[in-house]
């Protein structure tokens, strides 16, 4: 009988949270985030990397889009290694100014997305008639 090809292990964790568009909410979701990362012992330098990605992501649908939205993370496989999948849902664009107080300073605004594509092994959006999903993947091991 021949040996079965070794499969990476698969891990069951995968968390979910409402994202509420209130001042603060931003700070709230990430402490709640960054104990769920410790509890699921993600190395340091993943974990921050993953908070920022998660800070981009959220901040955009806070921002930009009308609610509801919610932050979902879990594991996935990227090329045969554990990788961090994040992923932001909301309901699409919101028709109030997308920039809080009338700011469209360049230099306050817009590099979100360039951060998520720097720290993220692959990321991208998806749409449906529920809205816009964004998501990232952080390779872990």
């Amino acid at each position: 009988m021949a040996a079965e090809p070794e499969t990476m292990p698969q891990r069951e964790d995968v968390h979910v949270c409402a994202l509420s568009q209130i001042p603060g909410a931003l700070s709230v979701v990430r402490r709640r985030v960054r104990g769920v990362l410790a509890e699921w012992e993600l190395c340091p330098e993943v974990a921050e990397d993953a908070l920022l990605v998660i800070s981009e992501l959220t901040t955009n649908a806070i921002v930009h889009a009308d609610g509801p939205a919610s932050l979902r993370i879990c594991w996935t496989d990227v090329d045969g290694r554990s990788a961090l999948h994040i992923e932001v849902t909301d309901s699409g664009p919101s028709a109030r100014p997308c920039m809080p107080g009338g700011s469209t300073d360049p230099d306050e605004h817009g590099r979100g997305l360039g951060i998520v594509g720097a720290l993220s092994t692959r990321h991208g959006i998806r749409s449906d008639r529920a809205g816009f999903t964004r998501w990232a993947d952080l390779v872990t091991a």
